[in-house]
């Protein structure tokens, strides 16, 4: 991988982690209260940082395997996504950072939900990429 390359998956994830940070601290101090009073707001609100974690976590071992293309990438992607959602499933049935201080079924369930659509955006950004590599120009 060159310089180039390696800047843009060092920038690349360094947004991720700001996005992560910033849309977590949004849901908690705009959404969250807005949404007190609406059961369903509690559950999307409460779960949010979850999805969003599995999610760009995930996306942020995509970004490397997008950028040097190893032989089997898309294997790494899942193993990561897959492991990104394991720990995070654990982290509620047994708190290891303080994230969470009951288990939650929506949690998991958001967790997997990022994992999945990680995955899904991986898939998309991967036969993007494809595609542009096998286009022609003449001249």
């Amino acid at each position: 991988m060159d310089t180039k390359n390696k800047l843009r998956v060092v920038l690349g994830n360094l947004f991720l982690f700001a996005a992560l940070l910033g849309l977590i601290t949004l849901n908690k101090t705009l959404l969250r209260p807005q949404l007190k009073n609406s059961q369903t707001g509690q559950i999307l609100t409460g779960s949010l940082p979850n999805f969003l974690a599995a999610l760009l976590i995930s996306l942020a071992f995509a970004n490397p395997i997008l950028a040097k293309k190893p032989k089997h990438g898309r294997m790494w992607m899942y193993l990561m996504a897959c492991l990104v959602f394991a720990i995070l499933a654990l982290e509620e049935f047994k708190p290891i950072w303080g994230a969470s201080e009951y288990y939650d079924t929506w949690d998991v369930l958001a967790s997997g939900f990022g994992s999945f659509v990680a995955i899904i955006l991986y898939e998309i950004a991967r036969r993007t990429s494809r595609g542009r590599q096998s286009v022609n120009v003449p001249g």
